[in-house]
Formats: structure tokens, sequence, C-alpha cells
């Protein structure tokens, strides 16, 4: 089972941000965010002061990943890597270059395991063996989780603490920017806008914002002064600059938000989730649209 999940889709489906968004923005998972920072707000404010990681962005990735603990795997993480680091599917496209990332992992693994104490066939995860409240991949471990609660050990399954300081560390050693937006608002041009020119750099801030504007792409924040990206998200049509596609401009916090999962759509998901949680906690109205999601 692992084999195949790993495998990209046969046949991908086209990406629909309201549709994502849905499965996130959600009463549940709202609620559930809402009384893990209600229990936990000492923890994560102490996060925050140390790293300047904001808490609405650490309460995002943990409701997103795993609602707050309650869904973080049932594969035995053993299981999982060394299938995936001795019997890695050869048909996918990347097969080599796959199958020697997860034979590392599997040695973070072993090695994590062996130092704690802990027998290997016990902890589990997801199938391509993430562990925890935070989802930290072995090698994600080793290089960014801490032991925040104090207790001589890292456990991001049971201690809150840890994962709490795990993955605002993680954003801090990928260099977030304390007070910088993760993007702004844009007015697209249809007409003049070199999408070709604006997209090629994907997620990656390539751009001032006056080349933006150039571009046919003008941000609501006209004087950022870093660089920016133009980011597309379709809603079931892949056509680039279609009616149904949004765009805002990601800034180097948003590319930042993109290293835990290389994906725009997921990033968004983090940020709308956080923010709406605080903007309840706060007693105001729940943003409702890309625009309203600009504070930094």
């Amino acid at each position: 089972q692992v084999q195949q999940l790993i495998l990209p889709p046969t046949q991908p489906t086209a990406k629909n941000w309201t549709a994502y968004r849905a499965r996130f923005i959600e009463p549940v998972r709202i609620r559930a965010g809402l009384a893990f920072w209600d229990a936990h707000a000492h923890l994560l404010q102490r996060a925050e002061a140390e790293t300047g990681v904001p808490a609405r962005l650490v309460v995002g990735v943990l409701g997103v990943e795993t609602l707050y603990g309650r869904h973080t795997g049932r594969w035995r993480v053993l299981d999982a890597l060394a299938t995936l680091a001795f019997d890695f599917p050869a048909q996918h496209p990347r097969a080599e270059a796959r199958q020697r990332y997860f034979e590392g992992e599997l040695g973070h693994f072993l090695t994590q395991t062996l130092r704690a104490g802990v027998d290997p066939t016990e902890p589990r995860g997801s199938y391509a063996g993430a562990m925890g409240l935070p989802q930290f991949m072995p090698g994600s471990v080793a290089q960014f989780a801490v032991d925040f609660d104090g207790d001589g050990r890292i456990d991001l399954t049971h201690s809150v603490a840890d994962a709490i300081g795990s993955v605002a560390h993680y954003f801090k050693a990928f260099g977030w920017q304390p007070g910088l937006p993760t993007h702004h608002a844009v007015r697209l041009n249809p007409q003049h806008a070199d999408l070709d020119t604006l997209l090629t750099p994907d997620i990656l801030p390539t751009f001032s914002a006056q080349r933006l504007s150039e571009l046919g792409a003008t941000p609501e924040d006209v004087n950022h002064s870093g660089r920016l990206a133009l980011i597309e998200l379709h809603n079931g049509d892949p056509v680039r600059g279609a009616p149904g596609a949004q765009y805002v401009a990601g800034t180097d916090n948003f590319y930042a938000v993109t290293r835990y999962n290389w994906s725009s759509y997921y990033a968004l998901a983090v940020i709308e989730l956080g923010e709406t949680i605080e903007h309840l906690r706060q007693g105001k109205a729940a943003p409702t649209s890309l625009a309203d999601f600009q504070k930094p």
C-alpha cells in the first residue's frame, strides 16, 4: 500500500483552491484550533517571543497537518521507511532520487530511536514516515526539532510543547521575518499581464513591486520593498489567466511557509486557518477572502 500511495496519480485532477480551502477552513478544525490555542497559549506566546514566528502560523500548521494531534498516522514508521528505502516503486518519475532520500530518512529514524531507547517498531506515522503533531520527517527532526519542554528529549507525538517549539524553530530556520506579511492582494490586468514571465519563477520571490506592476500584476502594497512572486490559484480550470483563477503576491515569508510543504495551496490554507482562529479569539469577524489576509 505504501508503494501505491507514494506514486503520483495516474490521472491528475485540476487544482481547485476553493475546494482545497474548504477542507481546512471549516468548523471542526476552527473549533479545535480555538481550544488548542486556549489550552496552550503560554507555550505559543513563548515560542513567538523566542523565534519571532507568530502563534497563528504554528496553530495553522498543526491544524492542517493533524487536526491538533487527532490524526498523526496509522502506519508503522519503520515499515513505511524500510519499504521506501529498499523497495521504492521503479515506475515513479524520480525513483532513484526518492529512494536515496528515504534511505537517509530510515537512517535518521533508526539513530533517533536508538538514542532515545525507543523500540523502532512502535512509532506510528504517515505512509511516508512523517511523525507527531507537526508530521516531521526524521531528517527534519534531526535538523529542526527542539526540546521545548526541557525534559531532556524530543517527543513530537506526546509533547505539545516540543511540537509547538519545533514548528516555530523550523520557520525561523527557513528565514521567517517578523512583521513581514505573507502576501498581498493583486490587481491583475488580464489584457496586459505577461503571465508567462510572471509565473515562470513559480513561488520563488523574484520581482520588485514595480516590476510586478509593469508586467500587469499590481500588488496592493506598491511600496513593498522586498521581492514578490505571483501566486496563481486555480479553481478547477488549469488554463492560466482563466476567469476562475485567483492571484496573490507572495513575499519571502510566503516562501518560508512553503518550505514546510512545497505548495502554494497548502501555504495559504495554513495562513488562513491560523488567521481565522486568531480573529475569532480576538472577537473579530473571521476573514472571508484572500484580500482580508494581509496583516503582518
